[in-house]
């Protein structure tokens, strides 16, 4: 698929962000853990984290038309290194709750920040005429593939350190620095891409508090949807679920690098094939009915009685899981005025995040217990599959743009 030297940039800028989210993933709470926070405490924080996230991104994407989408940008890779930072240096609980609450950085290994939004209508933009479902699958695509990578490295990083005779803080602390270190170059790329993601600055003339009005009904519909399965989703995070493994079946940090190497290049691939169900049976249809599998089996992965069926599990649901996130996004650009489509896909992006950023306060303590580790799987899978037939529903009347 060749693209333009812009859209080139924004799928490079993809890689090297997931990369660094899926490094430091894999050992947040391993490196949390072994600074000295309890469980509790480290629960409360990835939710901070998240919360924080809210209002810097919901600020930051219905202004970025307005401020400039490159701009933006550039301020999310700063917050990303500002976070790193004082994450790496400092284990006072106080300053680590700031740096999560103004910074931005992943426990999950999937999206934080206002960058995915600014880059859905900045690509739109640069590739214009592409087939958008295809075009986001491509997108999302590289971003597990490097999500997985980095997965991998993290964990091979803190293994080998700690084999080598480093501590456990010392270990965990090098995924922290190269974090900040490849937030130095996601700024290197966005500074490289060009004026012309910037649109026509059309973003100015909404007065709506959020920046949208045409779409309004549509968008408000689509967070509360949204807010809902990411709160499911936020129980069962890609650190959460890793620390679940490491104390159920004792993995080590370099196996879990491995498994969620495996798990995420599966989820990759999933994403690819989202465009041509997408062209038979709809966008709705798509995200729906691709979804729902891969609950049933989120649900089944605590119930595994060892370990090879644990991994056989979440490797089969990370197989399907993401075929409904190009179709989600493409759904959003084009269910709203293409006008507020910045807006509307910050907002929509933000609704997720204030859904997850509620969910690890809950899950931590529960995942961290002997007796009700399962818990958070089964409220997760439960909860989506009633995000999941609710959004048939209640947006099957929905007209979408071109």
């Amino acid at each position: 698929m060749k693209l333009p030297l812009d859209a080139r940039l924004l799928f490079a800028a993809r890689i090297v962000r997931l990369f660094a989210y899926g490094f430091v993933a894999v050992v947040l709470v391993l490196y949390l853990s072994a600074i000295g926070l309890d469980d509790h405490r480290i629960g409360m924080l990835l939710s901070l984290t998240l919360a924080g996230d809210v209002i810097v991104s919901l600020y930051l994407t219905t202004r970025a038309d307005a401020l400039g989408r490159k701009r933006t940008l550039l301020a999310g890779a700063l917050l990303m290194i500002g976070a790193a930072v004082v994450f790496a240096i400092t284990r006072d609980f106080t300053l680590l709750v700031l740096a999560a609450t103004i910074g931005v950085i992943s426990p999950s290994g999937n999206e934080v920040g206002p960058f995915l939004a600014v880059e859905q209508v900045a690509l739109t933009q640069a590739a214009q005429g592409r087939d958008r479902t295809s075009l986001f699958a491509w997108y999302n695509l590289a971003g597990s593939f490097a999500t997985a990578a980095g997965s991998l490295a993290g964990g091979f990083l803190a293994g080998r350190m700690l084999s080598h005779g480093f501590g456990a803080i010392a270990s965990y602390r090098s995924a922290i620095i190269a974090y900040a270190i490849l937030g130095g170059i996601l700024a290197m790329v966005f500074a490289a891409v060009s004026p012309a993601i910037e649109g026509e600055r059309i973003a100015k003339t909404t007065r709506g508090l959020f920046r949208v009005e045409r779409s309004r009904s549509v968008v408000t519909r689509l967070s509360a949807l949204f807010a809902l399965d990411a709160f499911a989703g936020g129980m069962v995070v890609q650190s959460i679920v890793a620390y679940w493994f490491f104390r159920r079946f004792g993995l080590s940090p370099a196996a879990l690098g491995t498994l969620f190497f495996g798990a995420n290049l599966a989820a990759g691939v999933s994403a690819l094939s989202a465009a041509r169900i997408a062209k038979r049976f709809g966008l709705l249809n798509t995200m729906v009915f691709t979804h729902l599998p891969s609950n049933i089996l989120l649900i089944l992965i605590p119930l595994m009685p060892t370990l090879p069926l644990a991994i056989a599990v979440l490797l089969l649901r990370f197989s399907i899981s993401q075929m409904d996130v190009p179709t989600r996004q493409a759904f959003v650009i084009a269910a709203v005025d293409p006008t507020e489509r910045t807006a509307a896909a910050g907002i929509t992006g933000v609704a997720r995040t204030t859904g997850a950023a509620l969910a690890p306060v809950i899950a931590m303590p529960l995942i961290a217990s002997l007796t009700h580790s399962w818990v958070p799987f089964i409220a997760a899978g439960g909860l989506k599959i009633v995000y999941d037939l609710a959004l048939l529903r209640s947006c099957r009347g929905v007209k979408l743009e071109g």
